[in-house]
C-alpha cells in the first residue's frame, strides 16, 4: 500500500521502515501509529523478510515522540483510544517473530523512546538523547513507557526518567542497558546494516523460538519459564533448519538457512 507518513525498503532479507515526518521530527500522530501497525503487520507475514530496521527520517530526531498538537485537544476518551493504538502498536512490534532494530539518531523522547524499547534490538548514534519527557506536559507516558522501561533499566532509573522528564545521553543510555551500542554517526548506517544482515541470515525458526522465549517465557515465573523454553528448544528438533544447522557445523561449511 502507498503510505503517508512512512517510507519502505527493502535489501536482501532486511526490510527498513522509515518514520517520514522530518518536519514535524517524526513525532507519532494516530495516522502514523496506525501506518506503523499496517506496516510491521505485513513485515511478519512476508516470509522474504528475515529482520526489520526501524528508523526516522531526517538527521534530528529518530521519533521525537507523539504528536502534541493533535493531542492538545483530545478529550479522556479520545486520549484513552490514542493510548490503546499506541500499545497495539508496540506490542505489535515487540511480539513480531522477526528480529527488529532500531536505527536511533537524534531524539528519542516520549512516544520516540517507547517505539524504540518496543524494538528486540537499539543502536544510536553517540549524538542520541533519550528521555519520557511526558511530566512536564502534566501527562505520564502512555505507550507503554512506564513498563518497559521499567523492564529494561530497572525501578531507580525508570522514576529517574519519568519523574524529572530529564533527557539522557547516548553514553547514560547505554550505561543503563537501554541501547545495545553506541556509535558515531557516520558510523551509523554501517552498524545498523550490518547486524540486520547477520539477523536476516540466521536461522528464522530459531530466532522466532528465542524471542519468543526471552518476550513470553521471561514475563512468567523461572519454573514457567524454563519449562517454556525447554518445549521450544525440543521443537527446533522438528525441524529441516536444525538439521541444516547442525549438518554444516559438522561438515564445517556454512549453513543455508530456509526457514523450515
Amino acid at each position: 500500500m502507498a503510505y503517508r507518513n512512512l517510507e519502505i525498503g527493502n535489501r536482501g532479507g532486511v526490510r527498513t521502515i522509515t518514520v517520514n515526518r522530518p518536519d514535524k521530527l517524526n513525532a507519532l500522530n494516530r495516522d502514523t501509529l496506525n501506518e506503523l501497525t499496517i506496516a510491521f503487520t505485513q513485515a511478519a507475514q512476508d516470509d522474504a523478510v528475515r529482520a526489520v530496521v526501524l528508523a526516522g527520517a531526517g538527521e534530528k530526531a529518530f521519533v521525537a515522540g507523539a504528536d502534541i498538537a493533535e493531542m492538545h485537544g483530545y478529550t479522556s476518551i479520545q486520549a484513552q483510544g490514542f493510548s490503546r493504538a499506541g500499545q497495539h502498536l508496540m506490542t505489535t512490534i515487540e511480539r513480531l517473530d522477526k528480529p527488529v532494530v532500531a536505527r536511533i539518531q537524534g531524539y528519542a523522547l516520549g512516544g520516540g523512546l517507547e517505539l524504540a524499547m518496543a524494538c528486540h534490538l537499539r543502536v544510536a548514534s553517540d549524538k542520541a538523547k533519550f528521555g519520557q519527557p511526558e511530566i512536564n506536559l502534566g501527562l505520564i507516558p502512555g505507550f507503554g513507557g512506564t513498563q518497559r522501561l521499567l523492564r529494561l533499566v530497572g525501578r531507580s532509573a525508570t522514576l529517574e526518567l519519568c519523574l524529572t522528564g530529564t533527557p539522557i545521553n547516548a553514553a547514560r543510555a547505554h550505561a543503563l542497558g537501554l541501547v545495545n551500542q553506541v556509535v558515531a554517526p557516520d558510523a551509523l548506517d554501517a552498524t545498523v546494516n550490518a547486524l540486520a544482515d547477520q539477523l536476516a541470515a540466521a536461522a528464522p525458526l530459531a530466532a522466532a523460538g528465542i524471542l519468543d522465549a526471552v518476550l513470553q517465557g521471561g514475563e512468567a515465573g523461572l519454573d514457567q519459564g524454563l519449562e517454556f523454553e525447554t518445549q521450544g528448544f525440543a521443537l527446533m528438533f522438528a525441524t529441516q533448519d536444525m538439521r541444516e544447522g547442525t549438518s554444516a557445523f559438522l561438515e564445517k561449511r556454512k549453513a543455508a538457512f530456509k526457514g523450515q
